[in-house]
């Protein structure tokens, strides 16, 4: 890709802009640990909820994507689609309970809600796994997406395009802590959007308009039905039993950054950060309608535009068809604008990533088994080291991975059957700390042994979606019956975590009537109405863009009537409660 001197001067701002604001935020970030993790619980609602959308639109998502268009049409994204009702729970029913927990990472709630040595245990050991084999894959997905870009734009071998990133991203992330991430988040959300909806419409119009598309991608064999949202569900690439795991399964049954189950890993420690429950819940629900609602047409329309113009991809890396579009009818200026957005689209993932691993290693490791007595300035600094090496990490694992689409299918299946134990630790006090360490590891070994031995190819929809019932039956079966097999955890520790979180007391009640005092939750069942009414919201918002997007004006405006009168109950019913 060729590039002028306005298109290097724009990307030159915009890394110029990412840096001063690592200098801005470095002597606050370097106060304590919770500024510099946590960014002393300050946070507004908006700012953390643009932050966690930039975080998870990161470089790959347009091209894995693309990948799932080229191959199964637009139907092809309920692989992530479905996660807006675990999302949508998360909302409705955790996050003000997240808030309430005052901690500092999800991992560390293990001892507030357990005890003794089998909570210790479970907390070091999810913190090295989540930090480190699980982030690791996670920035790996992300930095490959970004080296395909920068492989295909300037021709970089792809330990070039790896390097050069490590080196733009962990500067500034091991300077700021969370509030500079959050910060060049909320910038580069925008500049992120901007410049993808300008390659919609320059991809659009390459190909003579919305009617012209729509007739050359519906006229393209063995795609059936491209355009459509349902998918036909007999087809080779959906069988029925594969939407039915996507609708029914995924979503509550297995653990992914950004849709964990009951909420995790980055959206929690967004939702710790929040000034209140208020903010909390706020935050998530903003993230839940950008994310699945808002940002996901403009990277279809360009997956179409590549179907059309770049067919010599079908039997090969359908993902570089999003690049490809881009180099072929980006105009000069834009091109630069694109790359930035491009940057920042990583940037703001991999610094969220890098600042989260990081404070797994510190909080939950590090100062819990190693060095408990240690001064802020000591563990702020070694929250920087671990930054650093969690990057380097990232990058080898990134060199051996060639599947974007494929890495996310291969951390589902090893979260699948997780999910029900991390829902209900929350609401069912009969749930101890062996409960999550039997499901981790039935999960795990499971999904390997079926995935390796057993044969089954979750690149293939029939496989995964037999792969996941498998899982999740034999993981939830057997978290279950250790949970029965063990003791319950200590009555004082549920007491003080019944005092601390206030859950529902329906499925507390021997813990309840020990703590009369509390004034727990008690609207279980409006929540799920007002949860119902969320998805609903979501779903109609999102087909009502398309449909908009697609010049069907009719069905479109109808559907988003249909999600304003969704969002206007549940925010009557929002309101008429905390007026009572």
């Amino acid at each position: 890709m060729q590039l002028n001197a306005i298109d290097w001067a724009v990307i030159g701002a915009y890394f110029l802009l990412s840096l001063l604001v690592g200098l801005y935020y470095s002597k606050r970030a370097g106060k304590n640990v919770e500024s510099y993790f946590l960014s002393d619980r300050s946070v507004p609602w908006w700012l953390l909820g643009v932050s966690m959308v930039a975080t998870t639109f990161a470089a790959d998502t347009p091209l894995a994507v693309t990948g799932m268009v080229a191959s199964h049409g637009v139907a092809g994204n309920w692989l992530w689609w479905s996660f807006a009702f675990s999302g949508m729970l998360t909302v409705f029913f955790y996050a003000r309970l997240w808030r309430r927990a005052e901690v500092m990472t999800d991992v560390e709630f293990t001892e507030i809600r357990y005890a003794g040595r089998s909570a210790a245990i479970l907390r070091g050991f999810r913190a090295l796994y989540l930090a480190l084999p699980i982030n690791c894959i996670i920035m790996g997905w992300v930095t490959l997406g970004m080296a395909k870009v920068l492989g295909v734009s300037f021709g970089l071998d792809k330990w070039q395009a790896i390097v050069l990133c490590l080196i733009i991203t962990v500067s500034y992330s091991i300077l700021s802590g969370l509030w500079g991430v959050l910060v060049t988040d909320f910038v580069q959300f925008i500049i992120a959007m901007f410049g993808t909806t300008c390659l919609a419409y320059f991809a659009v119009k390459s190909v003579g308009g919305i009617e012209a598309l729509k007739t050359r991608v519906e006229a393209i064999p063995e795609v059936g039905s491209p355009l459509s949202v349902i998918p036909d569900v007999n087809s080779a690439w959906m069988p029925l039993v594969t939407f039915f795991v996507y609708l029914a399964v995924n979503w509550w049954a297995a653990w992914y950054p950004g849709a964990e189950p009951g909420g995790g890993g980055y959206i929690a420690q967004r939702m710790f950060s929040a000034k209140n429950e208020r903010h909390a819940f706020g935050a998530t629900f903003f993230f839940n309608f950008a994310h699945y609602a808002l940002r996901p047409w403009p990277w279809i329309l360009v997956a179409l535009v590549a179907m059309i113009t770049h067919p010599e991809l079908k039997g090969g890396d359908k993902e570089l068809g999003y690049v490809k579009v881009m180099v072929d009818v980006l105009p000069h200026t834009f091109r630069g604008l694109l790359l930035a957005a491009f940057a920042a689209a990583y940037m703001s993932t991999i610094s969220t990533q890098l600042n989260w691993g990081a404070s797994y290693l510190v909080n939950d490791f590090y100062r819990r088994f190693l060095v408990p007595q240690g001064s802020d300035h000591h563990y702020v600094l070694v929250g920087r080291v671990a930054t650093f090496l969690l990057m380097v990490a990232a990058g080898i694992v990134t060199y051996f991975m060639s599947s974007i689409e494929g890495a996310w299918k291969f951390l589902i299946g090893l979260g699948a059957g997780t999910g029900a134990v991390y829902l209900l630790r929350w609401y069912w006090w009969r749930i101890n700390a062996w409960s999550e360490i039997s499901a981790m590891i039935a999960s795990f070994v499971v999904s390997i042994y079926l995935q390796t031995a057993g044969g089954y190819d979750s690149d293939n929809p029939r496989d995964f979606a037999y792969l996941m019932l498998i899982t999740v039956s034999f993981s939830t079966v057997t978290w279950l019956i250790v949970t029965f097999l063990t003791r319950p955890e200590p009555e004082e520790r549920l007491i003080a975590f019944f005092r601390r979180v206030r859950p529902n007391a329906r499925f507390w009640r021997p813990i309840a009537a020990r703590a009369p005092e509390v004034k727990a939750d008690a609207d279980g069942m409006l929540n799920l109405l007002d949860w119902a009414l969320g998805c609903v919201f979501i779903f109609l918002s999102l087909f009502g863009i398309g449909k908009l997007v697609l010049l069907d004006f009719g069905i479109g405006l109808l559907y988003l009537a249909g999600a304003a009168v969704a969002v206007s109950i549940i925010f009557f019913d929002l309101r008429r409660r905390n007026e009572h």
